[in-house]
């Protein structure tokens, strides 16, 4: 066994992958080695990540959507390091001037009259956050969400998720939670009723395998809780600040939402933060009693430096629009991938850098993923759907990269269907 004090720097690979058997997760190191991933990562920039042994991987993850700004983006990681020498944390009791700037620039970019801004440290505490003020501004308990939707895995965010592999082992859960199809507004229409507090969504469904929905689903929903009372959240963490190729996926369907939930790219890839951010009638409810919901360390100054920074470099260097025409060319070519290969790959879906390719079969999926692993390219199966191979690089990947992860995808998908073909059938 290594030593307690032993540097994290100075462990070899097989050190550290006993150190997660025996102190982390013995299940997730298996997953991990399993799928070719068991290196040590040591250094990151923009779109490469580099191991302790110096080689480069293209990171095609994006840490789940978090990475939007790549890693160790040089705008964000000043205004970190320039706040951590004057106030890495709030008193919590005066005025914090970093969180104010950081909710009025949210007020500024969001869509519609979403104004107030409850700052966080992640995308399941802003989803708990916007349940919470849901039931609270509308005096109602029902909420409907979608199947297949993943809103995070504390006990409210995932009573709204709907996937049961991820909800059975800890019911009984939150009570009031109904799930629908997604996509499906003649089944929105029956469910929700005037007792729904509110219905929450994802715009475009990430983790149920890139699901778009039809362009005129969310104007419907929309409709729907107008006529009912209920209000709309929209779950933004992962497809919110250019992912989509707009800033806020919403806004390809010209619906704003009463309450809005981000994170992951908030953080500008150097620091968690979430937020969820609502219209101002809705904060009456907070006016009386503004300590109903706190956070000991949300809407700290280090993070809110990091988001502000973010948000900039986000606008300024045009992200959103990088997304949708870098999006557009990854899609053309996986198209083109899926008509070599139809057997193989059943759909290719996607808006801007949030791209899906869904194969035949879960097993499938799993022989391209780790074929992509020995090319050092690194990327993962959604949550609830594992036929399909997300890519979500980070924004600022460059083209020539993208092309040769693309490359790469295609040999892989050409490798593993010539090994299945070479496999004899079961007797």
């Amino acid at each position: 066994m290594s030593s307690a004090n032993s540097r994290p720097g100075s462990l070899s690979a097989a050190e550290v992958f006993d150190q997660y058997c025996a102190y982390v997760n013995p299940g997730l190191a298996a997953l991990v080695k399993f799928m070719g991933f068991d290196a040590v990562e040591e250094s990151a920039r923009g779109a490469i990540i580099r191991d302790a042994d110096g080689n480069e991987y293209i990171d095609c993850l994006g840490g789940f959507g978090a990475l939007s700004l790549g890693h160790h983006h040089p705008k964000v990681v000043a205004a970190v390091r320039h706040q951590l020498d004057r106030m890495p944390l709030s008193s919590k009791i005066l005025l914090n001037p970093c969180q104010a700037s950081l909710c009025q620039r949210l007020a500024a970019i969001t869509p519609g009259d979403l104004q107030y801004s409850f700052i966080c440290n992640s995308g399941a505490e802003a989803v708990e956050g916007a349940l919470k003020l849901a039931r609270l501004a509308t005096g109602r308990t029902e909420i409907i969400g979608a199947i297949g939707g993943f809103h995070g895995k504390t006990f409210g965010a995932l009573s709204a998720s709907g996937r049961d592999i991820y909800r059975k082992p800890f019911e009984p859960l939150v009570p009031g939670f109904s799930h629908v199809p997604f996509g499906d507004t003649t089944a929105m229409r029956r469910a929700v009723t005037r007792d729904t507090a509110a219905v929450i969504l994802e715009p475009i469904q990430g983790e149920a395998g890139v699901i778009i929905p039809p362009d005129d689903y969310l104007p419907e929903v929309r409709e729907i809780c107008d006529s009912a009372g209920a209000l709309l959240i929209l779950d933004e963490v992962q497809t919110g600040l250019g992912r989509t190729g707009a800033l806020f996926a919403c806004q390809h369907y010209g619906v704003a939402p009463d309450i809005m939930t981000l994170a992951k790219a908030l953080g500008g890839g150097v620091i968690p933060v979430g937020a969820f951010v609502a219209r101002p009638r809705l904060w009456e409810a907070f006016r009386h009693n503004p300590l109903l919901h706190s956070s000991t360390f949300g809407g700290n100054p280090l993070a809110c430096a990091a988001a502000l920074a973010a948000i900039d470099a986000v606008i300024e260097e045009r992200l959103p629009e990088r997304a949708r025409d870098l999006g557009g060319r990854a899609l053309r070519s996986l198209t083109q991938l899926q008509q070599r290969f139809p057997a193989a790959i059943s759909d290719v879906r996607g808006r801007g850098l949030l791209i899906g390719v869904e194969f035949a079969h879960e097993d499938i999926a799993g022989l391209v993923i780790a074929g992509l692993a020995q090319r050092r390219i690194i990327t993962a199966y959604t949550l609830n759907n594992p036929r399909v191979i997300r890519l979500e690089p980070p924004l600022v990947i460059e083209a020539e990269i993208l092309d040769r992860v693309l490359s790469a995808l295609g040999e892989a998908v050409q490798r593993t269907v010539g090994l299945l073909q070479d496999v004899p059938p079961a007797k």
